[in-house]
């Protein structure tokens, strides 16, 4: 019976997760949906695993005899899934404390992490707080009034613990890998963080400046660390003009989060709810 279960929610997650990828309309439309058809499948499978784990492998469930393959395989993916976690964990220190190595330079009234190398970069790094690393090479490339605009885009990615959240979607990225969709749900998520960002910013800052500051910075997209937002990912440099459009044709402000948007996580319970079917 618990086989039968997991191999439902397999069933379902996979059909949610072939459902089309919001690529155009709103931008919080894309958002949300995107963070459902990215996060729901993989989430429900661990809960799913949870469950049946902790129903065990034996007794009854409708009458069906529970067995132990179903409970083997749940172990299986909640190892999996720790294992992910704390790999990334790791890594994720790791990046924290070379960036603890660089040195420190105020720019503006903003301290930030000196990279001593020519390539424009800038990015946040870190988990919960994170540290605004700039190069050396972005200081001599830019003046200071689009410096100031990159640093209002970085800002925003603090306001926003883009590092914190974007670790765990990252942890769900590497444990669901094998569902359809997970790397172009990946990218879109990316994607739709700066916009996000680069709206943010364009509150404080001209977005011209900041345009002008992406067509600069963003010729040499770079590969990110973990734990780290950058103004130049390599992983979304090639959708540079679907940043700049969104800048200078601005129709829709970053809304405020509600709880209509998040009552998909209610969802997650449902396996809980079979857990009295089982005697």
């Amino acid at each position: 019976m618990h086989l039968l279960a997991i191999s439902t929610v397999v069933i379902l997650a996979t059909i949610i997760r072939y459902q089309s990828t919001p690529s155009s309309g709103e931008w919080s439309q894309r958002w949300y949906k995107t963070l459902f058809l990215f996060c729901f499948p993989g989430l429900l499978l661990l809960t799913t695993a949870i469950t049946v784990l902790y129903m065990g492998c034996h007794g009854e469930m409708l009458g069906v005899k529970a067995g132990s393959v179903g409970c083997f395989i749940s172990a299986g993916l909640i190892l999996f899934a720790s294992g992910c976690l704390v790999k990334l964990a790791i890594q994720g220190d790791r990046s924290i404390r070379q960036v603890r190595n660089y040195p420190t330079q105020v720019i503006g009234q903003t301290a930030a992490r000196i990279l001593e190398f020519d390539l424009p970069y800038s990015a946040q790094i870190g988990f919960w707080k994170s540290q605004l690393v700039i190069s050396r090479g972005l200081l001599t490339t830019l003046d200071s009034e689009h410096i100031t605009a990159v640093i209002a885009h970085e800002q925003a990615h603090v306001e926003y613990r883009d590092t914190f959240w974007f670790f765990w979607l990252g942890w769900i990225r590497s444990f669901s890998f094998w569902l359809p969709n997970t790397e172009l749900l990946w990218q879109e998520l990316l994607l739709l963080r700066e916009l996000r960002a680069d709206r943010k910013a364009a509150e404080s800052v001209d977005f011209l400046l900041l345009a002008e500051s992406l067509l600069a910075v963003a010729k040499a997209p770079l590969e990110s660390p973990l734990c780290c937002v950058s103004l130049n990912d390599a992983q979304i440099g090639d959708r540079l003009s679907e940043r700049i459009s969104s800048l200078l044709n601005q129709t829709e402000s970053v809304p405020d989060n509600r709880w209509y948007n998040w009552s998909w996580l209610c969802l997650l319970l449902m396996p809980l709810l079979t857990i009295p079917l089982h005697y």
